[in-house]
């Protein structure tokens, strides 16, 4: 019987609970947590008041081995994190010498006035052992109480993400007698989740207690994650590659990747792999696409830019679409993308391209050509193809579902078409 080790997050700020900020934290908290054998069990946010911060770790208590506490550890009035756990914890401030020098040396290199406040941030409650900030100003902590453990770390993500991975995962590692725990992803397009569930039914009930498979659905892609737990890796990793194998085999058809990676980094490995460069010309996705392929690094060795042509005017003067056909068939229209992909591929002499025009929404669509309705050209100087879509979500969901689509258009245009210029 496995003892797993279970952690809560409680993330601190009113501005989380008003969507002022998103929380990022919580989740790369527990995607890291994972690596080394931790479950997360729950995780809550509260506003920077007293009573419902004490309230959450008396709850959060109930529940986890390890619990995870972000922010209210600033200088202003309203981080009121420290004096909290200090009382929780039932020790006294202190100033820690090694932050205080710390913070002293860090507005120095900074340029920056050393205030009252920010020497306040040396003082941490004496019952706790001090986590170091080396980006920050706001020691982290480590409290200890009814064998459970408790980790205040700044809510700012990099400085957190710092912590985690110098300080709180090792010592969370010597802390506990963790399991293994071991992933394994594949990708699927082109099919729903419920069609994919009824064919891995057999699939599923056939795996063993301690290999389990999830469904991550996300803007038309669908991830299939084999996660295995077991107390030593042994023969664990053979295993859930045996059945990754038979997972792999059974979605062969709708698989783009046996690895868990984006979208636009499959593109990216596809135009390494032959050499080849690619261009976009957007319209209703204003940029998002090349955003995106941007975001991967080393992307300047196949990515040549984009024409984001927004208004009709740039389409027509830049891209050389013409009048008549934006006139006659609108913007929004298989012509007109059509044009757009030949235009570009011409301007940026590149051997592929992606062009996109619709109508994101909530306004602007019209009985014929209604709101969510997107054509996507890919293709090269020997062919291009056309497809439209239609969606039904938000504007920014619409983007993204575009941005998605056209890439995966091109990953089959890619594979399906062996040449290029």
């Amino acid at each position: 019987m496995l003892n797993n080790i279970n952690a809560s997050i409680i993330t601190i700020g009113t501005e989380l609970l008003i969507g002022q900020i998103i929380d990022t934290n919580s989740a790369w908290i527990g995607q890291t947590l994972n690596t080394i054998g931790v479950w997360v069990k729950r995780k809550v946010s509260v506003a920077d008041n007293y009573d419902d911060i004490w309230q959450a770790l008396n709850e959060e208590s109930k529940h986890a081995d390890i619990i995870l506490i972000t922010g209210g550890l600033g200088p202003t009035a309203d981080d009121i994190t420290k004096p909290l756990l200090c009382s929780y914890f039932e020790g006294k401030m202190v100033v820690h010498s090694q932050t205080l020098q710390h913070i002293t040396q860090l507005m120095k290199k900074n340029n920056r006035p050393l205030l009252e406040r920010n020497l306040k941030q040396a003082e941490i409650p004496d019952v706790c052992t001090v986590i170091p900030n080396n980006l920050g100003t706001a020691p982290g902590m480590w409290f200890i109480k009814n064998e459970k453990i408790f980790i205040s770390m700044p809510g700012v993500p990099y400085e957190m993400k710092a912590m985690m991975i110098e300080t709180v995962l090792p010592k969370v590692s010597q802390h506990f007698t963790l399991p293994v725990i071991l992933h394994k992803t594949l990708i699927t397009a082109d099919i729903a989740e419920s069609s994919l569930a009824e064919r891995l039914q057999t699939f599923e009930k056939h795996l063993p207690s301690n290999i389990r498979l999830a469904y991550l659905p996300s803007n038309g892609l669908i991830r299939l994650r084999l996660t295995a737990i077991e107390e030593e890796k042994n023969n664990l990793e053979k295993e859930i590659n045996q059945h990754f194998n038979l997972l792999q085999q059974e979605t062969q058809d709708v698989m783009i990747a046996s690895e868990d990676i984006s979208m636009q980094k499959i593109i990216g490995n596809l135009l390494t792999e032959k050499k080849a460069t690619l261009s976009t010309a957007e319209s209703c996705t204003g940029g998002y696409i090349a955003h995106l392929i941007t975001c991967i690094s080393g992307s300047s060795n196949y990515y040549k830019g984009s024409i984001i042509s927004y208004a009709n005017d740039i389409k027509q003067n830049i891209l050389n679409v013409s009048k008549k056909a934006i006139d006659t068939v609108g913007a929004v229209s298989e012509q007109v993308v059509t044009a757009m992909a030949k235009s570009a591929l011409h301007t940026m002499q590149t051997d592929y391209v992606i062009a996109t025009s619709g109508i994101m929404g909530p306004n602007g669509g019209s009985a014929e050509k209604p709101v969510g309705l997107v054509w996507i050209a890919v293709g090269n100087q020997h062919k291009i193809i056309t497809r439209s879509f239609q969606y039904k979500f938000d504007r920014l969901k619409n983007i993204e579902l575009t941005a998605t689509n056209a890439l995966n258009l091109l990953r089959k245009f890619i594979l399906d078409n062996n040449f290029h210029s």
